[in-house]
């Protein structure tokens, strides 16, 4: 089904044109080339007027996108040989947290991720990228079985937050995420983190303790979602579009604030629209990082790890008399 976002209509009825002109063609002699041409240049204009100054809760709407990569699909394009891993060797296995080994670049790394699911039952069984207190363990303990072979980590990182249920909370949600942060901190190999969808909250901290975090242009990073913030502040979630413009969740304002180390860009109109570009540039940014951490002594890795999250918000502290 195709799905378009209000903000991109325009951009659609200029698409759907160039098809029928396209159809048109084949179909006649007439040379219509030029028209074509012409629309498409249309279509590319507008794809970088909109997508350039798109406001903050049109970015949370594309990062929601029902098109945009999810990590099972940056795993089958840029991690060879991947072999899947399960089990959290406490309770069960989660398939929201998806955790093996493959190769990026030809570096060997272990990979975890979220995965939000794409078709209805697909997004059941992953439940809707919401994970358990199991998938938070499975995650940490691939992570440490990764640190005694000396493999470094990288993580991607989709969710709406950790899975609110019942059940999770009595099997300890709040523990197991806990626990991730705490441990994350002295798993003593590279990490690297990316956001490439929505980052919300300790659903996403919970694998996003890195030596480097990224975010994808159009992903986006908060404490929790505009609607749930909503909610809580107004008791009124309609009135989410407000509270995203509060909330400080675009990639710049990340990297302004040093939430963020890096934003990775995007192909113009989003990553839904040429995967594989995507990918490359997440492929790329990674193995730059690695390149980079590899050389670190460990001592040096944790220290520096610990400083990026300690000093996190200094620069919003204003001294008495400076404003």
């Amino acid at each position: 089904m195709d799905v378009t976002l209000d903000f991109e209509k325009p951009i659609h009825e200029l698409e759907n044109q160039i098809k029928e002109l396209k159809e048109a063609n084949s179909k006649s002699d007439l040379d219509i080339s030029k028209e074509i041409k012409a629309l498409q240049d249309k279509v590319d204009f507008l794809l970088k007027e909109i997508y350039e100054n798109l406001d903050p809760w049109e970015r949370v709407q594309l990062s929601r996108h029902p098109k945009r990569p999810h990590t099972i699909d940056y795993i089958n394009h840029m991690v060879e040989d991947f072999h899947e891993l399960h089990g959290d060797r406490y309770y069960s296995d989660d398939a929201a947290m998806i955790c093996g080994f493959g190769y990026i670049e030809g570096q060997k790394v272990a990979v975890v991720g979220i995965e939000k699911g794409r078709k209805t039952q697909d997004k059941i069984k992953r439940n809707f990228g919401m994970a358990r207190p199991e998938g938070y363990r499975k995650a940490i303990r691939i992570m440490k079985m990764a640190a005694q072979f000396n493999i470094p980590i990288v993580t991607f990182v989709d969710t709406p937050g950790a899975y609110p249920g019942i059940g999770a909370e009595e099997r300890g949600q709040a523990q197991a995420i806990a626990a991730n942060l705490e441990e994350l901190f002295a798993v003593d190999v590279p990490i690297v983190s990316v956001v490439i969808g929505e980052g919300r909250s300790g659903g996403a901290l919970g694998i996003a303790i890195a030596d480097k975090v990224h975010m994808m242009e159009y992903s986006v990073y908060s404490v929790i979602s505009p609607e749930s913030c909503a909610s809580i502040l107004w008791s009124d979630p309609k009135r989410a579009e407000q509270a995203a413009n509060s909330l400080k969740l675009d990639p710049n304002q990340a990297k302004e604030l040093k939430i963020i180390d890096e934003i990775i860009p995007e192909p113009v109109g989003g990553a839904h629209r040429d995967i594989e570009a995507a990918a490359k540039a997440i492929g790329e940014q990674i193995a730059k990082d690695l390149a980079h951490l590899s050389q670190l002594k460990k001592e040096e890795l944790l220290e520096m790890r610990y400083q990026k999250f300690r000093n996190m918000g200094n620069q919003t502290i204003h001294k008495e008399g400076d404003v």
